[in-house]
């Protein structure tokens, strides 16, 4: 039987017992008018199973880097639709002290990819209460991340049309779509809330993000690894936000007031290698990771249903020496000819490396109704500047666009265009030498 026979059959039997509970009035399930698909265990719903369903359709185009190719074929844009994100969320509270979470789909799907692919488990975890919502433990496959806010982004609530990925600092090349094989411990102490994780990497043998052999810039060591220490403090002083489950809120829509100041780290001992002096000799490097960010979530005007959301973020990153990583989101190409362009294929940029990194991000949530029954509009502006030891010049990304809120993040279409930087390297150093840009037009359906 395939994963995704068992997956699929898990959550239609999920939502049969919903059914069929509906139907009978079962007594130890509260009547629930929210919408959720959420079944009680006992009568004051204090013990319950949920399930949650999301669907992220891309439709964009593309302009490539130079040279890129599809297939062997030089192609100077794509267009195409993919399924940037597919998920079915199962989860719940089973016993007073007991809670368990798990979260499977697939990302990146595309006309490129392998057909008939399987969902697979991005979480599944179980934790314990241990003092009230002060310390609770767990351990699993688990986004429980350190470094900063979006390190693990709540992805329905996303406030532009992606997240920050550059915070997901070891995305594929250690772990698996960010998550990790973790213990992590969370809570809140007063108004201070907290996660930390000791994490034991995934093998870098296993990832298709870079080669295993060392080199002379850096790169993660495909020896076997220590354990990675992580953690990320949250300040709130306004409304507390929920912290039942990793993932953090990238937009209240006007229905929280929201004000933190967060901190975070992430370090693994000789996590890093490459090869140095005449003699090409192996050195390994720690890694090491330092964030400062703020959070700002505000209604403006309570009777017409305006609000504000910003970010801001810091990160100093030591990867190693000269370490970049290029990366693009569901690349829709898979080749390249283009000589000394630094980027590779699609639409590939440096968006992680040993520098510093400033972010930041603005939306304006406009009136309620302001299109009638077809909802509201949710203009927004990002950017990403980075300096990177690897290259030469700074590293600009922005991005600009709106959601069209039909029904809140259940129901949003969203229009986005992106800028990234094109490098090429030469024998002086590693340049800007363009600039490129996609747009994408995202369906997204939530339950």
């Amino acid at each position: 039987m395939t994963k995704f026979t068992v997956c699929s059959l898990l959550f239609l039997t999920l939502l049969f017992s919903l059914d069929v509970n509906a139907q009978k009035g079962n007594t130890s399930a509260q009547k629930n008018d929210s919408g959720e698909l959420k079944y009680h265990l006992n009568e004051d719903g204090s013990h319950y199973v949920k399930a949650t369903f999301l669907n992220q359709i891309w439709v964009r185009n593309t302009w490539n880097n130079p040279g890129t190719t599809v297939d062997g074929y030089l192609e100077n844009q794509t267009f195409d639709i993919g399924l940037r994100r597919t998920r079915i969320q199962l989860f719940g509270k089973i016993a007073d002290k007991i809670f368990f979470y798990t979260q499977f789909g697939n990302n990146n799907l595309t006309y490129l990819g392998e057909r008939k692919q399987g969902l697979f488990f991005h979480d599944a975890l179980g934790e314990l209460e241990v003092i009230g919502n002060k310390l609770s433990v767990g351990t699993g496959l688990t986004g429980w991340n350190g470094v900063s806010r979006y390190a693990s982004p709540s992805i329905g609530s996303i406030l532009s049309l992606d997240a920050p990925l550059y915070q997901q600092t070891t995305n594929d090349a250690t772990d698996q779509f960010l998550r990790k094989y973790s213990l992590y411990f969370k809570g809140k102490l007063n108004r201070l809330d907290y996660r930390m994780a000791i994490s034991k990497p995934m093998a870098v043998s296993q990832s298709g993000v870079q080669p295993d052999n060392p080199a002379e810039n850096a790169l993660f060591a495909a020896s076997p690894a220590s354990l990675q220490w992580h953690g990320y403090y949250m300040y709130q002083f306004q409304d507390l936000e929920s912290n039942l489950t990793p993932y953090n809120a990238g937009s209240y829509l006007g229905k929280k007031s929201v004000f933190n100041i967060g901190a975070g780290f992430l370090f693994q001992n000789d996590a890093m290698w490459f090869l140095n002096g005449p003699n090409d000799a192996l050195e390994y490097g720690n890694l090491s990771l330092f964030s400062m960010d703020v959070f700002y979530d505000q209604p403006l005007d309570s009777n017409k249903g305006t609000a504000i959301t910003a970010y801001g973020a810091f990160q100093a990153s030591d990867y190693g020496r000269n370490y970049v990583r290029n990366v693009g989101v569901m690349n829709p190409t898979n080749g390249t000819v283009g000589a000394g362009i630094f980027n590779g294929a699609g639409n590939n940029f440096p968006m992680m490396g040993t520098g510093s990194t400033f972010y930041g991000q603005i939306g304006y949530l406009m009136e309620r109704n302001l299109l009638g029954t077809w909802g509201t509009l949710q203009p927004f502006l990002t950017s990403q500047l980075s300096d990177f030891d690897g290259l030469d010049d700074s590293m600009l990304m922005y991005e600009y666009g709106f959601n069209w809120l039909i029904r809140g993040n259940q129901t949003k279409l969203s229009m986005h265009y992106q800028s990234r930087p094109v490098f090429m390297e030469g024998t002086s150093g590693t340049f800007q030498s363009d600039r490129k840009g996609m747009l994408v037009v995202q369906f997204q359906i939530a339950i």
